[in-house]
């Protein structure tokens, strides 16, 4: 492993960690559904993010459940992150609307 592959890694676990870390602490401050699901997205883009980097070192096998060439869960959770941001977008616009 170089060093730029280190620093990728390093950046993406230390700021995606910051990231989920201020959702949770805005998710107990906030009850807005949009915003709750903002931060869900978050900590699904979290879990995506450790899952490639256990995949990447071998520490788990992302080949058991395929989808043609692809792992299912490499699928899921970008879909899933995706998902819960256009909810909370959505929820966003429409109470904007409302307004």
């Amino acid at each position: 492993m170089d060093t730029g592959q280190i620093v990728f890694i390093s950046s993406r676990l230390i700021l995606g960690a910051a990231a989920t870390f201020l959702a949770i602490m805005l998710w107990a401050k906030m009850r807005d559904m949009a915003w709750m699901l903002m931060v869900i997205g978050t900590i699904v883009s979290y879990i995506e993010i450790i899952y490639s980097i256990l995949d990447l070192f071998g520490f788990i096998d992302a080949d058991f459940m395929l989808l043609g060439s692809v792992p299912w869960a490499a699928i899921l959770l970008p879909s899933i992150r995706m998902i819960f941001f256009i909810a909370a977008f959505y929820i966003m616009v429409i109470n904007r609307r409302r307004s």
